[in-house]
């Protein structure tokens, strides 16, 4: 018996825990790669977070200067137009006498003038290089109140009003893009100018809730920049991972 000891060795070890053990530095090395594809994958998933979080810095900063130059630009005629810009950059045209006959998708004389003397000038800020390559559209939106005389529902009253809202914003449309100063950027205007009617879906409200039936019928130009794009690219590269 200590003869066959001797010759299997003092370092020898049973063939079940010989075994055992390269199982165990397999499960050892599985591990380890597990961890680094983590690492790795963790790494990525913060680069593209990185990503999202620089493109939207990027574009906050370019909102807030788009809003001072057009701030500029217009500060001195808004009070006269009846008109506002927001920190969204909406430009809001809310004076009801002046922009249409009351159910009529005809824009009044004086908004005609008003969008001759506007409308060039906003859009040689907006396609100026600072912001031309990152504009995905702009918005012409026409919003009415939720009332319509003789309506029998509230649903036949949003129906009018989408239909006048369509018509208006359409007549907007035809008309700048028939203003003699906007030949020249008729092309980029074909593929980013749009005309929106929304009926009663974003009446304006006081503080208390209740809607301004005047101040909601208005007419908005609205900027869209491409960082929702640029955002959604993204996260779909992140999903795909």
């Amino acid at each position: 018996m200590s003869n066959e000891a001797e010759l299997l060795g003092s370092d020898s070890k049973p063939e079940g825990e010989a075994h055992w053990l390269s199982v165990a530095d397999l499960m050892a090395g599985l591990m380890m790669v597990f961890m680094l594809v983590s690492m790795v994958f963790m790494v990525n998933v913060e680069t593209e977070r990185n990503k999202v979080r620089d493109v939207a810095i990027l574009y906050d900063q370019l909102r807030i200067r788009l809003y001072n130059d057009l701030l500029t630009e217009f500060q001195a005629d808004m009070q006269r137009w009846g008109a506002e810009l927001d920190k969204d950059l909406a430009f809001r045209f809310n004076n009801t006498d002046v922009l249409f006959d009351k159910g009529d998708a005809d824009l009044k004389p004086e908004f005609e003038q008003v969008l001759a003397d506007f409308f060039p000038r906003y859009i040689r800020i907006i396609t100026g290089d600072p912001y031309r390559n990152d504009i995905l559209e702009v918005r012409i939106e026409g919003h009415t109140s939720s009332g319509w005389t003789g309506a029998r529902t509230a649903d036949e009253a949003y129906i009018r009003n989408m239909a006048l809202s369509q018509q208006r914003t359409r007549s907007t449309l035809g008309f700048v893009l028939g203003l003699d100063a906007m030949q020249d950027d008729k092309s980029w205007l074909k593929t980013h100018l749009t005309a929106n009617g929304l009926s009663s879906a974003k009446v304006l409200r006081d503080s208390s809730g209740n809607e301004l039936p005047e101040p909601s019928q208005r007419v908005e130009f609205r900027v869209r920049t491409d960082a929702e794009g640029r955002i959604a690219t993204i996260l779909e590269r992140m999903n795909g991972s």
